[in-house]
């Protein structure tokens, strides 16, 4: 199982969300590369980030920062937000990123996938989150319309490396995963699948470990807030 601690990036600030609402804002002390370089001596190996600068404006305003962090903590790195076109995938993969996260570019447009997947194989994480049972995109402010399993079922070939499952009535309020729904992605998808949103004890980390085709688990809000000890989840992490 891999572990994924998470850091959200807000003018070069850790932060959480709740539900991805801008309003309902944390900041933390800790700077992000700060609290990569912590992670990193804990023992940790994996590392996701979502750029929420990035997000908000579709470039990749914080690469510089993302690069120190990949340098100076030598995690394996998984990063999304705003990412829109290939220019910004070249530019995460050139600074040593190990996945490029697309999520709602991917979703608007399917080619953009398929051919992101062509021209950097094995680089290509997709981000998919569901409210209800639909995708939302743009930071999540819109409803796509598209049903999350007829969409996975139509790019489910296109050679994602991995599968990060979300749902967004469970980010960033501690209530666990929605480990039903994740299972029946993680039976269809073709990649292995990462458990996002409303982790908050290591009894979902335990759970998660059963579930057939899950890969990891990204641990945002319950690491900040202190429920769930770095020193016990880093055990975990393989």
């Amino acid at each position: 199982m891999k572990v994924f601690p998470a850091i959200d990036i807000k003018d070069k600030r850790c932060v959480r969300l709740i539900k991805g609402d801008f309003t309902k804002m944390t900041e933390y002390k800790t700077s992000p590369i700060d609290q990569a370089i912590k992670l990193k001596d804990l023992g940790f190996k994996n590392l996701h980030i979502v750029d929420l600068d990035g997000a908000l404006i579709g470039e990749t305003v914080n690469i510089e920062l993302i690069k120190q962090i990949v340098v100076k903590s030598n995690l394996k790195v998984e990063i999304g937000g705003g990412v829109r076109n290939f220019d910004s995938i070249k530019k995460y993969i050139d600074v040593g990123v190990d996945k490029v996260i697309l999520g709602s570019a991917a979703i608007k447009d399917k080619n953009f996938l398929k051919e992101a997947c062509q021209k950097f194989s094995n680089k290509i994480a997709l981000g998919l989150d569901a409210k209800n049972g639909y995708l939302s995109v743009s930071g999540w402010k819109e409803n796509s319309n598209q049903l999350t399993f007829d969409y996975l079922k139509e790019v489910n070939d296109y050679g994602v490396s991995r599968l990060i499952y979300t749902d967004i009535d469970r980010d960033g309020i501690k209530q666990s995963p929605n480990f039903d729904e994740t299972s029946k992605v993680a039976e269809i998808s073709n990649c292995p699948v990462i458990i996002s949103g409303g982790v908050s004890s290591m009894d979902d980390i335990k759970k998660a470990k059963n579930l057939q085709n899950v890969e990891g688990i990204i641990v945002g809000k319950a690491i900040y807030d202190g429920d769930i000890k770095l020193e016990e989840l880093v055990k975990e992490d393989a």
